[in-house]
């Protein structure tokens, strides 16, 4: 086989090996792009803080490649010094040379799969983050993100068109130096034409099987790139759903509550305002029947006490009934009177109410009750001052007085010695204060 046939199939060889790493080199760029496409969205929120890391990791990747480069340059020549000794040793260093060559070819295989395997998962890794954090900040800067972003993306553009011209560059350098080395190699093999032919024919095999293999790769990427993405988009799509449905039903759970609440809310001012209303009109009407059956009872006492006057004879007093029996409630709560007023009114006595000490005086004044309940605590004056001054005039000093109160036991004493005549601690059976008024009416002592 004659020389230039020689650096032909060597030619050949390199060129099959050529088109496979730009075959390697389009996929990679292919898949690369396909990549940044799908997250170029979702990494808007995290693009300036990267900047500065992508920036050096590409510088450390550019070092790394120079120190490559260098580890190569130092590697070729030691191979170059190693063939000046191949006019000496041809068969064995043409040997030499092709087992380093086929090896380091092997070795740089294996580190860009290794890299484009690494890479790959970086690029997932960071996407996943960028996609988690993009979505709370998308929203709020998607207007000035789209043109960061698209800097971002030019600029990106711009380094990976610089990156591949270096490599490219660097490619062609690494083949100009496969060049020589193949001519120094052809040399060699045209002084043992057998050595060369094995050679060749081993060359031949190996990259059939290598073109086989990296189009066996594509495909598999090809596939993995395609069931990625669907799984993905099932993916996005479930989880929009999810999300979808998750707010429909806490909007809907938010609504029903708020209308709970309202309905209960208004239930609740509707039933206070009932209360109170019933309440008014019950102490309103309560008021005006004790003023009338009190203005009736006067004037039947005026009438009595008319005709007692006339008469030389005096008659035994009759007991009264509970409809003709006024009761006197004075305490300063509101709901103390109107419930003491309607257990009252069942019995069918007729209730005034008075709002503290200096009230129930002043209508006790006007027309004095048959029965007084008072409370010891109010303001202006109390229900001992009041008991005080009702002893302390004839008119008032014999009406029976019963005092309601929290510390019993520690006004009593006190109480008695102002002229209650029956003091009863809260709480107290409804019962036994109606009994305490029958027996106050009916002349029997009480303590």
């Amino acid at each position: 086989m004659s020389i230039n046939e020689s650096l032909l199939l060597i030619a050949a060889g390199v060129g099959v090996a050529f088109f496979a790493w730009r075959s390697f080199y389009t996929r990679r760029s292919a898949n690369e792009q396909a990549e940044r496409t799908a997250i170029e969205d979702a990494a808007r929120a995290e693009a300036q803080r990267k900047a500065a890391e992508e920036a050096a990791r590409a510088e450390a990747q550019r070092k790394a490649a120079e120190e490559a480069a260098r580890a190569e340059a130092q590697r070729k020549a030691a191979e170059e010094a190693a063939r000046a000794e191949a006019e000496r040793k041809a068969a064995e260093e043409a040997a030499r040379a092709e087992a380093e060559r086929k090896a380091a070819e092997e070795a740089a295989r294996a580190e860009a799969e290794r890299k484009v395997a690494e890479e790959a998962a970086r690029a997932e890794a960071e996407r996943k983050a960028a996609e988690e954090a993009a979505r709370a900040e998308a929203e709020r800067k998607a207007a000035e993100e789209a043109a960061h972003a698209e800097a971002e993306r030019k600029a990106a553009e711009e380094a990976a068109r610089a990156e591949a011209e270096r490599k490219a560059a660097e490619e062609a350098a690494r083949a100009e130096a496969e060049r020589k080395a193949a001519e120094e190699a052809a040399r060699a093999e045209a002084e043992r034409k057998a050595a060369g032919e094995a050679a060749r024919a081993e060359a031949e095999r190996k990259a059939a099987e290598e073109a086989a293999r990296a189009e066996a790769e594509r495909k598999a990427a090809e596939e993995a790139a395609r069931a990625e993405a669907e799984r993905k988009a099932a993916e996005e799509a479930a989880r929009a759903e999810a999300e979808r449905k998750a707010a429909r039903e806490a909007a809907q759970a938010e609504a029903d509550r708020q209308a709970v609440e309202k309905a209960q809310r208004l239930e609740d001012e509707e039933r206070l305002a009932v209360d109170q209303a019933i309440a008014r009109e019950t102490e309103r009407q309560a008021s005006e029947e004790n003023a009338r059956r009190a203005a009736e009872r006067k004037a039947a006492e005026d009438a009595r006490q008319l005709a007692a006057a006339r008469t030389a004879t005096v008659a035994p007093a009759k007991a009264k009934t509970p409809e003709e029996t006024v009761v006197m409630v004075a305490d300063d709560s509101k709901v103390v009177r109107v419930k003491t007023g309607r257990l009252l009114g069942a019995q069918h006595y007729q209730v005034v109410m008075a709002e503290d000490g200096l009230d129930a005086a002043r209508q006790i004044e006007r027309a004095l009750p048959d029965v007084l309940i008072t409370d010891v605590d109010m303001p202006g004056m109390s229900g001992l001052q009041l008991t005080r001054q009702l002893r302390a005039h004839a008119a008032t000093a014999g009406l029976p007085i019963i005092m309601v109160t929290s510390d019993s036991e520690q006004l009593r004493g006190e109480a008695h010695a102002a002229g209650v005549n029956v003091l009863l601690g809260k709480p107290y059976p409804e019962a036994q204060l109606l009994a305490h008024i029958q027996s106050l009416l009916s002349g029997q002592s009480c303590t």
